[in-house]
């Protein structure tokens, strides 16, 4: 079992954010000297509401500075909104900060501001999602590559700058709906388990994705990464009360956005935050979060991405979560 850290990009529209990234430090220098393997974070534009949102791409650049030997994660790349170019050579240059030891998450989005702004028209989404990982691969591995499209012409090109892990870094395919499930088996080179549906939920749709991945004639993924809200105190009473209203918050924005839209029909954000939590969110002692991560490890999830911190939380409980993790949850888990 591996153990990542989803850092927090987002913050309040009153918070200093010079100050917050420096926390964010102190979170990754923590957990690369408590032994974790990898560091992600996410990707919006425009965010709504009492958020401000930094990007993750020059944010994760800074961060490997900090991390060691850790993983740098895509976590995800809303790739449908930049012209496939644009991806290829920068994500490569990713990976050279990376010396080869990173994860490219990719996602299709679902905020209608995101694709607006950006010109991509409704109908036109999951095509140009397609398009444009297909068309990364080929500038990634081919010596010739044509494309024509209204947001990209390529004639017989040869994209030099290249990413150091061959024939591409692993991409890990974040899915929400059914069939974006199913495309991650026939696309992606893993399935990023999302954190917001239940166990019973993603339960499913593992049998969806093994389903998927027959069809396409490949093997189960040596790695199967699961991103989890995870808060850790000395009792699940303590850690509610530092954990509950900002994580509360936190779905009450994603509710704003429409995220729960993009999952399947019987999951949905409004409704009551103890209603919410219940076998989707991991809240409590080392003992009981053990607990309510052991079917995620049943269904073969061996590199779990934990987010403990969110909007607006003082960064000393996200750090002391993170600790307690380290020293207890982490060894029963490798166990």
């Amino acid at each position: 079992m591996k153990f990542g850290i989803f850092l927090s990009a987002q913050q309040t529209l009153d918070a200093n954010l010079v100050d917050a990234f420096r926390s964010q430090i102190d979170l990754v220098r923590l957990t690369r000297d408590k032994g974790w393997d990898s560091f992600f974070t996410g990707q919006h534009y425009l965010s709504e509401g009492n958020v401000q949102h930094l990007q993750n791409l020059p944010f994760l650049a800074r961060l490997k500075a900090e991390a060691g030997d850790m993983m740098l994660g895509i976590g995800v790349l809303l790739i449908n909104l930049h012209n496939p170019v644009y991806v290829a050579e920068t994500v490569a240059t990713m990976d050279v900060i990376a010396e080869g030891n990173m994860a490219f998450g990719v996602g299709l989005g679902y905020r209608d501001v995101e694709f607006d702004a950006f010109g991509v028209r409704r109908g036109e989404r999951l095509k140009r999602f397609v398009d444009c990982l297909e068309l990364v691969k080929r500038l990634w591995t081919e010596e010739s590559v044509s494309f024509e499209s209204e947001y990209c012409t390529l004639e017989d090109v040869r994209m030099n700058m290249r990413p150091v892990q061959k024939p591409h870094p692993p991409i890990w395919f974040a899915a929400n709906s059914d069939p974006a499930v199913k495309r991650a088996a026939h696309m992606g080179d893993t399935l990023f388990i999302n954190p917001h549906a239940t166990t019973q939920t993603i339960a499913r749709q593992m049998d969806i994705y093994r389903e998927g991945l027959a069809e396409a004639g490949k093997p189960f993924p040596q790695d199967l990464p699961c991103m989890k809200e995870v808060f850790c105190a000395r009792d699940r009473k303590t850690a509610l009360e530092l954990a509950g209203p900002y994580l509360g918050q936190k779905y009450r924005d994603y509710a704003r956005w429409g995220q729960d839209k993009a999952l399947p029909e019987d999951e949905t954000f409004d409704q009551p935050f103890e209603d919410l939590l219940r076998d989707r969110f991991v809240i409590g002692s080392p003992e009981d979060c053990y607990e309510q991560l052991k079917p995620y490890k049943d269904m073969g999830v061996n590199h779990l991405i934990i987010r403990t911190h969110w909007i607006g939380m003082p960064a000393s409980s996200a750090l002391e979560s993170a600790r307690l993790i380290s020293d207890e949850l982490m060894p029963a888990l490798k166990a």
